[in-house]
C-alpha cells in the first residue's frame, strides 16, 4: 500500500480513517460527522452516536449547512448545499508544532436561525499557524433546533431532554472533541470554546449547563448578550408569555400539522417560515435539564463553570435599531418609567444618541460587564473587552464597530471584509489573535510585547479597549450610563 501524499494527510479515529488536505503549515479535515443524522425519527431527538465508515473518508471539502433560509450575503454562512444531515465539524491543525496543542472550538452566530461553521470567515488556518488546533461546527437551527410540541412530548421517553436540540448538538460536538482531538494533535485537556452573538449566547448557556460541565476549560463570549429573556419549555414565561411548547403547538396548527408523525414527515423547508425572534428569548429555552435557569440567575448564584472567562462587546452593535422599534431587540425599554427614560436620555446627551446607542448598551455592553463582574465575584478570572475598530473604508454610517465586525480580526480572515483593509486592521487582528491564542494556551490572555490586560473586579472594572491606535486598557467607557441602565435592569418587576 502506498503511503499517503504529504498534501493528503490521514487521521484514524474510532469512526474510521479520514483523508484531509494540507499545505506546508496547516492540515485541514472537513465534514467529519460528530453525531447521527437528525433526520426522520431522529428529528427533535437528542443527537445520537456518530456514524462509522469503512475505508478512507474524504475530508477535503465542507459538508452541508443545517437547514436555514437561503443565504442573503451573510459572511457567516458557508456554501450550499444544505441538509438536515448537517451535524458535521471541521478541524485545522499545525503540520509541525509542539503536541499536544491547545484546542479552540468555534460556535457560530446567526440568531440561532442561520450560519455555519463552513464560512470562509471562520477558516481556521491563521489560528492553526499560531499553534492552535481549531474546530468549527454546525448545529441544528430554527424550529429544527429549538422547538417543542405536545405531541412530541407525549411520545418522548421519560427523562429525555427536549427543546434545546441545537445546544445538545454543540454539547455532543464537545464530547467528540474530548474523545477524538488527540488524534489530530490537540490537547483534550485544554479546550477553549468561543462564539459570537448567538454563538456567544450558546457559550454562556454551556457555562451553566450540567451536561456540558467538564467538557471545556476556558470560554470566550463575543457580543453574547447576558440578560435576555428565555422561554420556559413547558410553563408560562415572564408576564404570562406562552411556553415554548405552546408556541410550537400554535405554529404547527397553522401549518396543518397535528401529530408527531405529521411533524416528522413534513418537508424541512416548511420550517423556514419566519421563526420567533431570537433576541426576545423565544428560541433560547429553559428546559430544566440542558438549561436549568436564565444565564443571569445562574451567574448571580455562582453556578457557572469555574473556568477562565473573556467577555466583551462592540461599540455600535446595532446602531440602526431604536429601542422602540418592533424588531429583534426593540421594545426592550418598554417598562422604563417616565423618570427612568428621562434620566437615560439625559445620560446619553439627547434622544438621538439614546436611540442610536441604547440597544448596544442594554443588550450587550452592560450585560457583558455584569457577567464579568459576577464571574470575578465567584472567585474565577474574567477579562472584559470592548471592540471599537472603525475603519474609514467602511461605508456604513455607524460611528463605531458594528455587530459581528470583530470576527475576521479574531480569525485572521480580513480578506472577507467588504472594504479595503489597512495596516492598522492587520495590526488589530494580530493583537486580537495574540490575546485569544494566549488565553487558549494558558488561561491568561497576557504575554510579552502587548499591553497587560487586567482581570475584571466586582467594581471599578477596567477593560481592554481595541481601538484604531491599538489595544489600550481603560476604565469601562460610559460607565455612568451603564450604571443607570444596570439600575433599570435590576429593579424589581411586578
Amino acid at each position: 500500500m502506498m503511503a499517503p501524499a504529504a498534501d493528503q494527510p490521514t487521521v484514524r479515529i474510532p469512526q474510521g480513517v479520514l483523508t484531509g488536505r494540507a499545505d506546508a503549515e496547516v492540515a485541514a479535515f472537513k465534514n467529519i460527522p460528530y453525531a447521527a443524522p437528525p433526520t426522520a425519527e431522529r428529528r427533535w431527538r437528542p443527537p445520537g452516536p456518530a456514524p462509522t465508515w469503512q475505508g478512507q473518508r474524504d475530508a477535503s471539502a465542507y459538508g452541508p449547512l443545517c437547514i436555514q433560509a437561503p443565504p442573503n450575503g451573510d459572511p457567516g454562512v458557508g456554501p450550499l448545499p444544505m441538509s438536515e444531515d448537517c451535524l458535521n465539524l471541521n478541524v485545522w491543525r499545525p503540520v509541525s508544532a509542539a503536541q499536544p496543542a491547545p484546542v479552540m472550538v468555534w460556535i457560530h452566530g446567526g440568531g440561532l436561525v442561520n450560519g455555519s461553521g463552513t464560512a470562509p470567515l471562520y477558516d481556521g488556518t491563521s489560528l492553526a499557524k499560531r499553534g492552535m488546533v481549531v474546530v468549527t461546527l454546525n448545529y441544528r437551527l430554527g424550529r429544527l433546533g429549538f422547538f417543542d410540541h405536545p405531541a412530541l412530548a407525549a411520545e418522548r421517553p421519560a427523562g429525555e431532554a427536549a427543546g434545546n436540540y441545537g445546544l445538545m448538538d454543540v454539547t455532543a460536538a464537545l464530547k467528540w472533541v474530548r474523545a477524538n482531538i488527540a488524534a489530530f494533535g490537540g490537547d483534550p485537556k485544554n479546550v477553549t470554546i468561543f462564539g459570537e452573538s448567538a454563538g456567544g449566547a450558546i457559550v454562556t448557556r454551556l457555562m451553566i449547563s450540567p451536561p456540558a460541565r467538564g467538557l471545556f476549560d476556558r470560554a470566550i463570549v463575543q457580543s453574547g448578550l447576558g440578560r435576555e429573556l428565555q422561554t420556559p419549555l413547558d410553563r408560562k414565561g415572564a408576564y404570562g408569555a406562552p411556553s415554548a411548547r405552546e408556541r410550537g403547538e400554535v405554529w404547527a396548527y397553522g401549518a396543518g400539522l397535528r401529530t408527531a408523525a405529521d411533524l416528522r414527515a413534513a418537508p424541512a423547508d416548511l420550517f423556514l417560515t419566519p421563526p420567533p425572534v431570537f433576541a426576545n428569548g423565544d428560541l433560547t429555552l429553559i428546559d430544566g435539564r440542558i438549561v436549568p435557569s436564565t444565564v443571569e440567575a445562574a451567574f448571580k448564584a455562582g453556578r457557572q463553570a469555574p473556568v477562565p472567562f473573556i467577555i466583551g462587546s462592540n461599540s455600535a452593535e446595532f446602531w440602526w435599531m431604536r429601542p422602540t422599534d418592533r424588531n429583534g431587540y426593540g421594545q426592550i425599554d418598554d417598562d422604563m418609567t417616565w423618570l427612568e427614560r428621562a434620566d437615560a436620555v439625559q445620560a446619553y446627551g439627547g434622544l438621538e444618541a439614546f436611540d442610536k446607542l441604547a440597544i448596544t448598551d442594554l443588550v450587550f455592553s452592560e450585560p457583558a460587564r455584569m457577567l464579568a463582574r459576577l464571574h470575578a465575584k465567584a472567585g474565577h478570572p474574567a477579562w472584559l473587552y470592548r471592540f471599537d475598530i472603525s475603519s474609514p473604508q467602511n461605508p456604513e454610517p455607524h460611528g463605531g464597530a458594528t455587530h459581528a465586525i470583530e470576527r475576521p480580526y479574531v480569525f485572521g480572515t480580513l480578506n472577507t471584509l467588504p472594504y479595503t483593509v489597512e495596516d492598522r486592521d492587520r495590526k488589530a487582528s494580530e493583537a486580537m489573535m495574540s490575546y485569544w491564542t494566549a488565553f487558549a494556551r494558558s488561561g491568561d490572555p497576557n504575554g510579552v510585547g502587548r499591553p497587560r490586560w487586567p482581570t475584571a473586579t466586582l467594581r471599578d472594572t477596567r477593560l481592554m479597549n481595541f481601538v484604531n491606535p491599538g489595544p489600550t486598557v481603560t476604565p469601562v467607557p460610559f460607565s455612568a450610563r451603564l450604571d443607570l441602565l444596570e439600575r433599570f435592569r435590576e429593579r424589581p418587576r411586578p
